[in-house]
């Protein structure tokens, strides 16, 4: 996975680089296929927003927060993030493999 994180009207310090990175390793052990992460960092008068985009295997998954500290709304969007990698593996398994072994047998 290629991490990219970017900032705009702030300073990515090597902290902040460190935090997203450890918060994106979360992510990434709950769902393998992710290839792509680009991070914005943005503060705009008192509000920091983090905004992700997520490239994976079959589809781009996106997700910002917005808080008054900058750690904070990293943690609200890799929550968001996390939240939308668990929904996207579980619409990739294939939840009708069972059922048709069980109408050949009802049929059969």
């Amino acid at each position: 996975m290629r991490i990219e994180i970017t900032g705009h009207q702030v300073d990515v310090t090597p902290a902040l680089r460190e935090y997203v990175r450890s918060k994106l390793e979360r992510i990434q052990r709950r769902f393998e296929n992710l290839i792509d992460v680009h991070v914005i960092l943005t503060v705009e008068k008192l509000e920091h927003k983090a905004e992700a985009s997520v490239l994976a295997s079959q589809r781009t998954l996106y997700a910002d927060a917005i808080a008054t500290d900058m750690y904070a709304s990293i943690d609200l969007m890799s929550d968001k993030l996390d939240r939308q990698v668990v929904k996207h593996k579980e619409k990739l398994k294939d939840h009708h493999r069972g059922a048709a072994a069980v109408r050949a047998a009802n049929f059969g």
